[in-house]
């Protein structure tokens, strides 16, 4: 059986990731394409545990490293339990943040060495890249105002969109940064465009790269 592919969408916060998962989870099903949509932190019952945990505020800090390591643990359970028995059927994984954001939040957020990232990924991913990478960007100061806006919407604030413009600005620097090193893998799309217009480039990225080409 051909393996399925795994895509994985990337950014920061309010630039749209949720919206388009499910725009594009619709559109690959409409190509006849067996997608499970997912997300990190979480994806399975125990991963999901794990989430909660991580987004919670809480009266007890949380150390940068137990929150580099609880991400570690989710994406173990995550990749070994869903995400590589769908890749294994043929199906297509969609993910909602994946490796990419670890070394955006926890390393350029939390300022974590990008070789003690790259060890644990070795050791929880075994080689396990995703085949295409969606990075949705727009400057900080309309991200936060648009996850405001929604937060003023849905409640309140999780623990890291309570971090300050400097923290999402070091996140979004390492989420281009990681773009400019992997032009093959990583395609920036850009969030501050209008709804449909970010729908249309991410459908345009993903049947260049992956549909035109499928077994």
């Amino acid at each position: 059986m051909t393996r399925g592919r795994f895509i994985t969408i990337e950014g920061g916060e309010g630039v749209g990731k949720s919206t388009q998962v499910g725009l594009l989870r619709d559109w690959l099903a409409g190509q006849g394409i067996d997608v499970v949509v997912t997300r990190e932190p979480g994806g399975t019952p125990r991963a999901e545990r794990i989430r909660t945990l991580l987004l919670e505020t809480s009266e007890e800090s949380m150390p940068a490293v137990c929150e580099l390591l609880l991400m570690f643990a989710a994406r173990a359970t995550h990749v070994e339990n869903l995400i590589k028995p769908a890749l294994e059927r043929g199906a297509w994984v969609l993910c909602d943040r994946f490796i990419d954001a670890t070394y955006a939040y926890q390393g350029g957020g939390r300022g974590f060495d990008t070789e003690l990232i790259a060890t644990l990924e070795r050791t929880v991913l075994a080689g396990l890249r995703p085949d295409l990478t969606l990075l949705l960007d727009a400057p900080v100061e309309i991200g936060v105002a648009r996850a405001q806006k929604r937060n003023r919407t849905n409640g309140m604030a999780d623990r890291f969109e309570l971090e300050q413009r400097a923290f999402f600005e070091r996140v979004r620097a390492t989420y281009l940064a990681r773009a400019n090193a992997e032009p093959d893998r990583i395609v920036v799309i850009d969030a501050s465009e209008p709804l449909e217009v970010v729908t249309a480039n991410l459908r345009a990225a993903v049947g260049k790269r992956l549909v035109d080409s499928k077994s």
